[in-house]
């Protein structure tokens, strides 16, 4: 991230020192450090990290996007300052996005009078979600077969060419627009928030999702493989009517606040502008080859080599789920990032996600905070299972890794074993003194003893489609 430096016209020679002393900064980092570690006082010299020492506006805040898109849908008024804005849309029904060309003259001229692709998505907002976005997913299909979570209207919408809908990829549609001329594309969400939610008592509060855009222009063969522009948005999705309701609630709740209140809140826009984000990974690009900057291993991800540049430094950032940070770390090469130390990263990124950046440069496995295993008492209970030495039967068992000790997380941990929706599972108990079973808390899990074994048992809700899980 850049600052803009308003200094006096007169005086050139200070001027350009500076500026020279800026682009340095970042670019050679590497080199004028040497081979050791950053010091904490060297990083936080940088000018990214000198905001609260200056009221200038970043120059990304007066840079002209080359397209803008627009959702047809308010934003709620129910939203502090500095948050980002939330957007109330009803499930199933059809809300336009305004393909705005906002190219200067003589900007990006290799696509005027050319085709440009753009991928529209239903993301998830909230990281623990993304983590699990495919078993959230594939129960989302189990339970709605047949349906899709993202569909374009192709009848209402104007200027698209060749619209598709990958049947694989149930959140996401493409097509092609011309840049120059009116493009506006209809979309319609299926899935509500709190499909994605736990179920426990009722009333529970439905999960934010995303809303993204990421546009491409064709390169030398003909695809469209060259990013040009990626914008989003925060949605939260409500049954038919519902978002009208909220949208309501949210107002009257406001018109009762004191006037101070009132100000330390976001005013309702009619339409909702999607800001610009990192583009979103695609799977099959992923799973190619890695560039030179990557060293692929046995983990999800590749890890980040010395020789990484730049470029190749925020696509890992980003293809690790550190979004937020690729700003931050803009000039920052491959050997720049794995010169900062732990205390560094987490000084930077906060404990959680600098602990984590950590690790992920340099390519740890994180022992898991609790391991516990678990096999089906309908495996334990065959008669003909093998045997071992000592005439016990040979039970299966598998290995359950958990790392915020909570009951959401067991539950979700089980569907993934037994590829079930974690919708399905209502309740987790565990077998107590004289059979009678007690429900499974977060306070529970947090004194489990580590390796500790469970047979587990199903019993079927009567009430609803889903199952009761007995540990014993």
């Amino acid at each position: 991230m850049a600052w803009a430096l308003k200094l006096p016209l007169t005086d050139e020679v200070i001027e350009s020192g500076l500026v020279q002393d800026f682009d340095a900064s970042l670019s050679g980092i590497g080199q004028e450090l040497g081979a050791g570690a950053y010091s904490m006082s060297d990083v936080l010299a940088l000018p990214i990290f000198k905001q609260e020492e200056s009221n200038l506006p970043p120059e990304t805040e007066n840079k002209i996007l080359p397209f803008q898109y627009v959702l047809c849908a308010p934003t709620s008024p129910a939203i502090k300052l500095h948050d980002e804005t939330l957007t109330y849309l009803n499930q199933g029904q059809s809300y336009e996005i305004r393909m705005l060309d906002n190219r200067k003259i003589g900007e990006l001229p290799e696509i005027t009078g050319k085709m440009v692709k753009s991928i529209i998505r239903v993301v998830f907002h909230d990281r623990r979600l993304q983590y699990t976005e495919h078993q959230q997913l594939e129960g989302w299909r189990w339970n709605r077969p047949g349906d899709r979570i993202l569909d374009l209207d192709i009848p209402m919408s104007v200027g698209i060419i060749d619209p598709r809908a990958n049947p694989t990829q149930l959140n996401t549609v493409e097509f092609l627009w011309d840049p120059s001329k009116r493009t506006s594309v209809f979309i319609q969400v299926h899935c509500i928030s709190t499909e994605f939610t736990m179920r426990k008592h009722g009333g529970e509060k439905g999960v934010p999702f995303r809303i993204q855009i990421d546009t491409f222009k064709e390169n030398e063969s003909e695809e469209y493989t060259e990013h040009l522009h990626s914008a989003s948005c925060q949605v939260k999705v409500f049954k038919p009517k519902g978002a009208d309701r909220k949208q309501k609630t949210d107002r009257e709740k406001m018109e009762k606040r004191a006037p101070q209140e009132k100000e330390k809140y976001q005013p309702s826009y009619e339409t909702t502008i999607l800001t610009e984000c990192s583009p979103w990974p695609e799977v099959t690009y992923v799973n190619n080859s890695p560039s030179p900057g990557f060293n692929s291993t046995h983990n999800s991800f590749p890890n980040l080599l010395p020789t990484a540049t730049p470029q190749d430094a925020q696509q890992w950032l980003h293809r690790n789920r550190f979004s937020p940070f690729c700003r931050l770390f803009t000039n920052f090469s491959g050997a720049d990032l794995l010169k900062l130390t732990r205390e560094d990263v987490i000084q930077i990124c906060g404990p959680a996600d600098g602990i984590r950046l950590f690790n992920a440069l340099k390519g740890r496995v994180v022992r898991p905070r609790l391991t516990i295993y678990v096999c089906q008492e309908s495996q334990q209970a065959r008669d003909h299972q093998p045997k071992h030495e000592n005439g016990d039967a040979a039970a299966i068992y598998h290995a359950i890794y958990l790392e915020e000790l909570t009951a959401t997380e067991l539950t979700e941990k089980l569907a993934q074993l037994f590829n079930i929706s974690p919708r399905q599972i209502n309740q987790i108990f565990k077998q107590g003194p004289t059979g009678i079973h007690v429900l499974v808390s977060d306070e529970m899990i947090q004194n489990f003893q580590d390796e500790v074994c469970f047979v587990l048992d199903t019993m079927k809700d009567n009430t609803s489609d889903g199952y009761h899980i007995i540990l014993k």
